[in-house]
């Protein structure tokens, strides 16, 4: 149960700077609508996240986060807003998934 509290904070994270790459460009009420759920899903990934604590250790959840949350951004980055899928890039958030994978099976 904690490791799915834990995959839902990282994909929250990874929500949230779908909202900040949102603002870009916009102004006004639509502004303040992609601000409030960026502040709205930074939240509850931080409390997502501890509450993975209370059984996974800091240690490996922390890095856990992070890195789903570095990998989601980078394809949310790909496929929603255009950025470029270099061979280096993908490589490495293959590595870092790898890695991921690596800290949940030791």
């Amino acid at each position: 149960m904690y490791w799915i509290i834990l995959i839902l904070a990282g994909l929250c994270e990874c929500t949230f700077t779908f909202c900040l790459g949102k603002t870009h460009g916009t102004s006004g009420a639509e502004y303040a609508l992609w601000l409030a759920a960026f502040f709205a899903f930074s939240v509850l990934s931080m409390v997502l996240l501890m509450k993975a604590t209370q059984q996974i250790p800091v240690g490996t959840a922390y890095p856990i986060w992070t890195g789903i949350g570095a990998a989601g951004t980078v394809l949310i980055g790909i496929f929603v807003f255009g950025e470029p899928a270099t061979f280096w890039r993908l490589f490495f958030i293959l590595t870092l998934v790898c890695s991921i994978i690596g800290l949940k099976l030791v």
